[in-house]
């Protein structure tokens, strides 16, 4: 049955002329089905994720700064290491927050229980399940960026007011990974092509400018670095709670911006494709 012959593929209200059935205006029944969902069943893990960046910032911030002393930000800021790696470890936290949701669960969900079978049998169209979906791996990054932010201010690694803007900040982030990796696991199949995803992830994580400045690198492995997403977050991050309040900020909040408008868009193309033919 096609999208354009059943009765319960039209959309509500005034939004089927507009985006032609995509989008039933009711993304909310998505979000609320995963959270009761993860009251029942992944709490733990959801709680459980939130301690890796904070052991990092342990280990590595306070641990091994001792050793290390003063860094020296791209702007030209000089603070403690622990205050140089913790923003970027903020930006990670409410990457892995935001990823973890958007590719395994959206995988399983897709190919074992297929959920969203059922779910575009409904009224709902693909765009209110990418936003759902989008939405929940959305508020895990917000809950892991708050939790984490918080155990900065309480450490004294927050140096300016503007350290204020680095939850909203880190919001942005989480929302542009959820985008982009809901619409990345949309084209896997199997889980030996999900390995892909950790793969490129660790290698980001390690390499933008999160444990040192990108001036280490040669200037071709500089440009590399600056074209992942994650340098972006760390950046914008970083400049937030270092005082660091230059034009190029505005540059990072576009490469998310952008980052965004393609995951959303790529993410609700190809479930109109798999699940609507």
């Amino acid at each position: 049955m096609t999208a354009t012959t059943s009765p319960t593929r039209r959309a509500r209200g005034p939004w089927a002329a507009e985006l032609g059935g995509l989008w039933s205006g009711n993304a909310g029944a998505v979000l609320g089905r995963n959270l009761r969902s993860a009251r029942s069943t992944t709490w733990v893990i959801v709680v459980t994720g939130f301690f890796e960046p904070v052991f990092y910032l342990l280990a590595m911030g306070i641990g091994l700064g001792r050793f290390i002393g003063d860094v020296h930000t791209s702007t030209g800021a000089t603070v403690s290491y622990a205050a140089f790696i913790a923003p970027a470890l903020l930006a990670v936290s409410a990457m892995n927050g935001a990823v973890y949701d958007s590719t395994w669960n959206v995988f399983f969900k897709m190919h074992f229980g297929k959920l969203y079978d059922a779910m575009l049998a409904t009224s709902l169209g693909p765009l209110d399940v990418a936003l759902g979906e989008i939405s929940y791996a959305l508020l895990r990054g917000a809950l892991y960026a708050g939790g984490f932010l918080t155990v900065m201010a309480a450490m004294g690694l927050t140096t300016s007011w503007a350290a204020l803007l680095a939850l909203p900040a880190a919001v942005l982030v989480a929302f542009g990974f959820a985008s982009l990796g809901m619409a990345i696991t949309s084209y896997m199949k199997t889980f030996q092509q999900m390995d892909w995803i950790n793969f490129v992830m660790l290698p980001m994580f390690l390499f933008s400018a999160t444990f040192y400045p990108v001036t280490v690198y040669p200037g071709p492995v500089q440009g590399l670095v600056k074209a992942l997403p994650l340098w972006h977050g760390v950046e914008l991050i970083r400049g937030l709670t270092t005082g660091a309040m230059t034009g190029a900020l505005w540059g990072h909040v576009a490469y998310y911006v952008v980052m965004i408008a393609l995951g959303v868009t790529f993410t609700t193309r190809r479930l109109r494709t798999m699940f609507l033919r």
